[in-house]
């Protein structure tokens, strides 16, 4: 657990600055709700603020060299508790949920905090949301509680309301520019990495490593074959699923963004700014389409952590897009 990395990330310091004011004051929240796009440091800054209830060396917490801290990056804090989704579920699992509230039910085995956290909140169902709001109504000494979920969480209401919610923001694009070229790997690139990001500066990080290049070239040659009508709408959906579907949408995204605003008569930034290549007659009758198109994508992206059957969404989507090619 490597909690000592959200110091290296700047746009973290105003959220962990605001931890330790509120710790200073004697207000450390009993539960924390972290909502963040993919790619802002959600789980660097959760492991922070875990990090920060359980470290033992009080004002320079976390130390990452006390015993608590040295268990941690051991993953063996027995005050540490964590939920989250298992591989092929579509949810939480309630009885996960019930283990950990029992955990913070128990006196803590340092003497000190004890944490439970529950990563992607967005996946709790209704019974493993319900099965904790007691502990959050009513939470024993030196308890915390920390949830991280996405920006447009499915929480119901009453969690969320009984959380103290830190939202994470994406830095300034030069700023996050400058920042992830300290990172390594030139110079160039950076600015179609982060607009397909999102302006998150770690998912950037990750698509330029894992090959942004290739995904445009393959975008734009799906694309085409669809419009040319050459391509199977359920094989090439098959294939996106199977291959990074969420980066995908992005760059649709960025796609149908800058085809807008060129309609509209502004310009784009994105990796996706070749000319328009739409009549000036059919532009009217297209940017009903093109914005339809929008919002399918950002409500596939909001569910795509939901369980929702992807294959279907995609060949959706798929089929707008070549509605607009026709």
């Amino acid at each position: 657990m490597d909690f000592l990395r959200a110091d290296a990330l700047p746009w973290l310091a105003d959220p962990i600055a605001s931890i330790r004011r509120a710790a200073a004051a004697g207000r450390l929240p009993h539960s924390l709700l972290i909502l963040a796009a993919p790619g802002l440091g959600s789980a660097e800054f959760a492991a922070w603020a875990s990090a920060f209830a359980l470290c033992e060396r009080g004002p320079a917490r976390p130390c990452g060299e006390c015993t608590a801290c040295a268990l941690l990056r051991a993953d063996a804090h027995p005050d540490f508790h964590v939920v989250r989704i298992e591989e092929d579920a579509r949810q939480i699992k309630v009885e996960r949920v019930r283990e950990l509230i029992e955990a913070l039910a128990q006196k803590s085995y340092r003497g000190g905090y004890k944490v439970g956290l529950i990563e992607g909140a967005e996946a709790l169902n209704a019974s493993g949301a319900n099965a904790f709001l007691k502990t959050l109504e009513e939470p024993t000494a030196e308890t915390m509680l920390v949830l991280t979920a996405a920006r447009s969480h499915r929480l119901p209401p009453t969690v969320a309301s009984r959380c103290l919610k830190l939202a994470l923001r994406a830095p300034e694009r030069n700023s996050a520019l400058a920042w992830l070229t300290r990172q390594g790997a030139g110079d160039d690139g950076w600015d179609t990495a982060l607009a397909l990001a999102g302006g998150a500066p770690l998912r950037a990080l990750e698509l330029r490593r894992g090959g942004i290049a290739e995904l445009d070239a393959d975008m734009r040659a799906s694309l085409a074959k669809l419009a040319a009508g050459a391509v199977d709408l359920t094989v090439l959906a098959e294939r996106w699923v199977q291959n990074d579907p969420l980066s995908r949408a992005a760059w649709l995204e960025n796609w149908v963004t800058t085809r807008i605003l060129a309609v509209l008569g502004g310009t784009g930034e994105s990796q996706t700014a070749e000319p328009v290549r739409l009549p000036a007659a059919a532009r009217g009758a297209k940017i009903a389409s093109l914005y339809a198109l929008l919002d399918a994508l950002r409500e596939f992206k909001r569910l795509a952590a939901t369980g929702v059957n992807q294959q279907l969404a995609i060949e959706a989507l798929l089929l707008g897009f070549r509605s607009l090619s026709s």
